[in-house]
């Protein structure tokens, strides 16, 4: 019993290791589509046509993500703020954002 316990949390843990992976692919491919956008103007679509594709629907379902047209939508608008992921994930960009939020709503 104990050793099918243990190799339950091993594969939960590779599945984890494998999830991050490939969101780190996606995060990636966010940066070139960003990258395209400052350079020829054409992110959102680059973006856009690497997530319906069947290698872009593989990776987002490998990293956790339902590919359909919702989240296809949210990478273009993503892409289109010109962020940079490094930069949208850091801290400083959040309270940046929320302290942006605030003076808008008082």
């Amino acid at each position: 019993m104990t050793d099918f316990v243990d190799g339950a949390a091993f594969n939960n843990e590779q599945g984890n290791r494998a999830r991050k992976l490939f969101a780190a692919v996606v995060l990636a491919a966010l940066d070139d589509a960003i990258a395209d956008d400052k350079k020829y103007g054409n992110g959102p679509e680059q973006i856009a046509r690497w997530a319906r594709s069947r290698d872009g629907r593989e990776v987002l379902s490998c990293a956790g993500i339902d590919p359909n047209e919702r989240v296809v939508s949210g990478l273009m608008e993503f892409v289109a703020k010109g962020v940079r992921t490094s930069v949208a994930l850091s801290r400083e960009e959040s309270e940046r954002r929320n302290a942006a939020a605030q003076a808008e709503a008082a």
